[in-house]
């Protein structure tokens, strides 16, 4: 009778397989210059992977910035989209969960340098439950922890309350953000033994511009029901890789069950991440965006997908964002 493989063998070799995989290909693509916004614009540029710089409402925000072209021993395959040196002054960083592919350490602390180095307050880092712990010595000005469906609400900025309102004469009610933890089906371990560690998604909120949602790593599951039914986000930014072999989707969404999420939500605008990166699935890494297109194409929805490469950034106006809105009302 054959000897089976025991499990963490067969782990080690899946590991090793996908490593020298990595290291295969040269990495590609051009870092971009991010846009300087208006207070009135909403731009969202791709970074990579699950990688965002979210300026809105005067503010700019980080989600689960991978700005390192390695994961220990995992290379990247594309370059992010953006460098460091070139962000705006950071408000606040969010983390969805502690994988490495998400949460970064040198990422986070180049961040933090780069802000210290160029006289800015350091931005605050937001991150589930359970996580602060991971990042409390970064240099964050502080750490916030969110329960699923905690918010919290980030009030005017001191180093941009006077440009604002000189140029703008808004109050600073109008350049608050509200940021809300939501579910998602994953699971948050750094390692093997720390299960106790949260995950999930964000939904941004402010009063001049779309609400955003960004869903960290997630499987499907009927919570997307309940994010719409609770906050109704217009942007989504929902993971498309990772979904082969089928034991991957127990917690990462296929192509076509990212679209279904994002019919569920019935947001306008959909954006993919977690793709064309990092080699995580064993799916070609050339096929979650095809096949995401043609659902979409199916489902009548091709026009609300925005696929953005590394660096490329979707921009609105408020006055072009409602505009918007009344047409589809």
């Amino acid at each position: 009778m054959p000897i089976s493989t025991p499990f963490r063998i067969q782990k080690l070799h899946q590991l090793w397989r996908v490593v020298r995989e990595s290291q295969a290909q040269p990495l590609v693509g051009d870092p971009q210059i991010p846009p300087a916004t208006q207070f009135d614009e909403t731009a969202i540029t791709f970074i990579g992977h699950s990688s965002f710089l979210i300026q809105i409402a005067g503010r700019a925000l980080l989600v689960d910035p991978v700005f390192a072209d390695r994961l220990v021993v995992l290379r990247r395959q594309r370059r992010a989209g953006i460098r460091i040196a070139d962000l705006p002054a950071i408000d606040a960083v969010l983390l969805t969960h502690a994988h490495m592919d998400h949460l970064n350490l040198p990422s986070l602390r180049a961040v933090c340098r780069a802000m210290r180095k160029r006289g800015i307050p350091p931005p605050i880092a937001i991150v589930p439950n359970e996580v602060e712990d991971l990042v409390r010595n970064v240099g964050f000005a502080r750490v916030v922890s969110l329960h699923w469906w905690d918010s919290l609400r980030l009030t005017e900025s001191p180093r941009t309350l006077q440009k604002i309102k000189a140029v703008h004469h808004v109050s600073t009610e109008a350049n608050a953000l509200t940021v809300t933890a939501v579910p998602a089906r994953h699971w948050g371990a750094r390692m093997f033994s720390d299960t106790h560690r949260g995950f999930g998604g964000y939904v941004i909120e402010c009063a001049i511009g779309p609400s955003i949602y960004h869903s960290g790593d997630t499987a499907y599951f009927d919570g997307f029901n309940e994010i719409r039914r609770r906050l109704q986000p217009d942007i989504a930014l929902l993971p498309i890789g990772a979904y082969f072999p089928d034991s991957y989707r127990a917690v990462h969404t296929s192509p076509e069950e990212a679209l279904r999420a994002f019919l569920d939500l019935e947001a306008e605008v959909m954006i993919p991440m977690h793709y064309n990166t990092f080699r995580l699935g064993r799916e070609p890494m050339d096929e979650p965006l095809p096949r995401l297109l043609l659902a979409a194409e199916h489902a009548g929805a091709r026009d609300n997908v925005v696929p953005l490469q590394e660096g490329a950034t979707w921009l609105t106006q408020a006055a072009e964002w409602r505009d918007r809105q009344n047409q589809t009302a």
